[in-house]
């Protein structure tokens, strides 16, 4: 009876010597697949590729706000980049997501010489955003300026009186939530969205007037909203110069005194750990070889899940967009 109790407690220090370096294993590999996959993902790789470069940023479409933009440019200014190429082609978004990447540019041209090139389109916030460069370029054919701001909602007063739906409120001032939609729009709302929409374009006019170098008669002409093809806004000074990013690669070597032979290289804006899907396969994966299966579905219940990105463009605009064909 004495031998069998002896058994006994010895498979049970066996038991708990295997999972303790089960779990020791685990834990390495772990760590392993975390620096593998983040050398493996678009951010991870992009801090590294930069060294000794010219770093090329890219902003397109819609610009809301976003901090890991913001984080990832950041990160860019304490790279060993030597200069940064902004190829933005861009029809805007909200005034604030366009201000933070103004800021956030202007960041990052106070550490690094930083040159934007227009690809197809700079137009609203999209403007906004080169205008924290000292060089400006645009293709021939590009779309640049719409300076303006806008504030647009649906109406959806005479649909409701036709099929019959009223919407009712209590609310405890009269520009509280207004306009909404459901009823018509006050003369006081109105002359509220009136004075957000005139201070935001003042500010718009204003960084234009003073990034650009330009007096009150030319900004008069270039602010009414209109777009301009890169050869007019040559003339119009909204940009230095017609090319690509051959010219402004030539601009930096000649203006900044950037090495000639440095190769241009993508930094993504990315998050840090935005790709997870290696990750969690191998993790998983790896777990389950070392016994611990039940773990491995419990990181894969919790690991980052792909969602949809929703673009809700809220608030105020300055945006682009060309007038829908019938």
């Amino acid at each position: 009876m004495s031998l069998d109790s002896d058994v006994i407690v010895d498979r049970r220090r066996i038991r708990r010597k295997l999972t303790f370096w089960r779990l020791v294993a685990a834990v390495v590999v772990l760590a392993a697949v975390v620096v593998v996959g983040v050398l493996a993902t678009p951010a991870g790789r992009s801090s590294l590729s930069v060294s000794n470069s010219i770093a090329r940023v890219n902003i397109e479409g819609l610009i809301r706000s976003d901090q890991q933009r913001v984080e990832a440019l950041e990160r860019l200014e304490k790279s060993s980049a030597a200069a940064v190429i902004v190829h933005i082609n861009s029809p805007g978004g909200t005034t604030a997501g366009s201000e933070q990447l103004y800021d956030a540019l202007t960041r990052l041209k106070a550490k690094k010489p930083l040159v934007v090139v227009v690809e197809g389109l700079a137009a609203s916030g999209g403007y906004i955003g080169a205008l924290a460069a000292d060089h400006i370029i645009a293709q021939q054919s590009s779309l640049v300026g719409s300076i303006g701001v806008l504030f647009q909602f649906p109406n959806f007063t005479e649909l409701m009186k036709t099929v019959g739906v009223k919407v009712e409120e209590v609310k405890s001032s009269p520009l509280k939530a207004a306009p909404n939609g459901f009823e018509p729009t006050s003369p006081e709302a109105r002359a509220a969205l009136d004075a957000l929409v005139k201070d935001s374009y003042a500010w718009f006019r204003g960084l234009v007037k003073a990034r650009r170098g330009m007096d009150e008669a030319l900004l008069e002409k270039v602010a009414d909203g209109r777009v301009f093809t890169g050869r007019q806004a040559v003339e119009l000074k909204l940009v230095d110069q017609l090319g690509d990013e051959k010219t402004a690669v030539a601009w930096l070597v000649a203006e900044k005194k950037i090495k000639s032979d440095l190769p241009v290289r993508d930094f993504k804006l990315t998050p840090r750990f935005g790709d997870m899907t290696f990750l969690r396969a191998v993790a998983s994966v790896s777990l389950d070889a070392l016994g611990l299966s039940a773990i491995a579905r419990q990181i894969e219940l919790a690991g980052v899940t792909g969602a949809v990105d929703q673009l809700a463009l809220d608030g105020m605009l300055a945006l682009w967009r060309p007038a829908a064909s019938n």
